[in-house]
């Protein structure tokens, strides 16, 4: 297995930056990322895009056929028990108006 993944968007070839351009002098070509996996994308998404963009591009251009493999027909639900209503109260300390008021009542 290698240890590296090249990147998933569908774009990102295209895209114009120093690092993705290959090539002799007359022979340039653009080429995609190549991700190199580590301790911190192993074992998620980021292993298989170089970036946020590339990741979207990618939801963007096959979103319908990935739901496709796994269509949800019906909502999810998880049971839990009834919630007791719990009421919240915050205070910020005395205001101004707050402080005048507490001085003519005293």
């Amino acid at each position: 297995m290698s240890n590296f993944n090249w990147c998933h968007g569908p774009s990102c070839h295209t895209n114009h930056t120093l690092d993705r351009v290959r090539g002799t002098k007359g022979n340039k070509v653009l080429r995609t990322r190549k991700i190199t996996l580590n301790g911190y994308n192993t074992q998620n998404g980021w292993s298989y895009f170089c970036s946020q963009g590339c990741w979207n591009d990618f939801f963007h251009k096959y979103a319908s056929q990935c739901i496709n493999i796994a269509p949800r027909n019906e909502p999810l639900e998880t049971p839990i028990e009834n919630p007791e209503r719990t009421k919240h109260e915050t205070s910020y300390g005395y205001t101004y108006y707050d402080t005048r008021i507490r001085e003519r009542e005293v």
